[in-house]
Parts: C-alpha cells; structure tokens; sequence
C-alpha cells in the first residue's frame, strides 16, 4: 500500500497550519520535516519502496545512478538506489549512488570522485519536497556538467509550486498545494504575534 498525504501528517512529516521560517527570506504555514522519516530508517526504506512502485518500468529499468542534494535526498537517493537493484533481473548492473554536498561556501557541488560515477549514466534526480524546483534545476545542472544525463526527478512532496520546467518526467509519492509563502517581512502571522514552530 502507497504511502498516503494523511501518513505522513500522521508520522508528522508533513507539518500544517503552523508558522515555519523557511531560512530563505520566507515564511508559511507548510513544511515538510523529512528528518521524521530519517530518525527510523524502516520508514524511511517503506517511503523508498512507495516511491520506486510508483516509477514507470522503463525509468527502473533505465536507472543506473541515484543522485540527491544532502541531506534529505542523499539518503532517500542512497535508499532507493539499494533498492532499485531489487526490482531488476539479477543480471541487471547494479544501481550507484552520488550524492550531491555542499562547499564552504553553502553552495552546491557534485565532488570529483562522484563526477566520475555520473559520467556517461541516466540519472535519477531524488529528493525529499519539491517547491520551486530551483533545487532539482541546480542539481540537474551539476549531473550534466559532468556528463551525466538526468532521466527523471522524484521527491516525496510536490508542492505544486514549480517555477521552472526541467523536461524530464517528474514523480512524487504525495502532492500538497501548500497556501501562499510570504517574505519575512510580510508575513501575517509575525504581525499577529504567532511564534516561529520550534521542533
């Protein structure tokens, strides 16, 4: 059975109707707190598991490296290349994985070692929420800097929020049209005094 929007609020994955500093400028109401899932790896594993049932078979048949920004997509990345390789003839070659990290600048980089695992492979993009899409276009950048070729992006939470289109098929486990963000600045429930959720 595919994980449902009404689990994770249940697992308090997807957190509602609060007030969350996103530290990017911005406030809302939703966010999705992936380190829930992180903190037991066995649901962590079900979500991949849900994830991959929903992948068409020519993307598992396709896929042959698994890549996610850290950390939250790093290790649903590492996840589901493991258990990829489950869905394929035991002939298949085995699935890699190549995270991507972060330099001491806070930007995000695809390190040497990794570049050379990406090159000349079909990538899979993962990670844990979608918004804007910034992210997977940044990543998407990276894999093909190095010569690799992104075959799809998947994610456990779409936002609905995408402002950018990568071309490439996009696949979420649950959807969520998350109320409007608001900057900092503007946002209603600073002005009403509500407190920034804690957790």
């Amino acid at each position: 059975m595919t994980t449902s929007l009404n689990e994770l609020k249940s697992l308090g994955v997807l957190m509602v109707d609060s007030h969350f500093d996103y530290g990017n400028g911005y406030h809302g109401t939703v966010y999705l707190n992936p380190h829930r899932l992180f903190q037991q790896p066995g649901t962590i594993w079900r979500v991949a598991q849900d994830l991959i049932a929903k992948l068409p078979a020519d993307l598992v048949n396709a896929t042959e490296v698994v890549s996610g920004p850290v950390m939250g997509g790093a290790l649903l990345a590492h996840t589901m290349a493991g258990l990829l390789d489950g869905h394929r003839p035991l002939s298949h070659p085995a699935c890699c994985f190549a995270p991507l990290s972060v330099d001491h600048n806070g930007s995000m980089v695809l390190r040497t070692f990794y570049r050379e695992v990406v090159l000349g492979k079909r990538v899979l993009l993962v990670d844990d929420v979608r918004n804007t899409g910034k992210t997977f276009e940044r990543a998407k950048a990276l894999i093909e800097d190095a010569g690799g070729i992104v075959i799809a992006t998947v994610q456990i939470c779409d936002r609905l929020e995408a402002v950018v289109d990568l071309g490439v098929p996009n696949i979420a486990l649950a959807e969520y049209r998350a109320p409007e963000n608001y900057p900092a600045a503007d946002c209603p429930r600073c002005k009403a005094g509500t407190p920034v959720a804690a957790f």
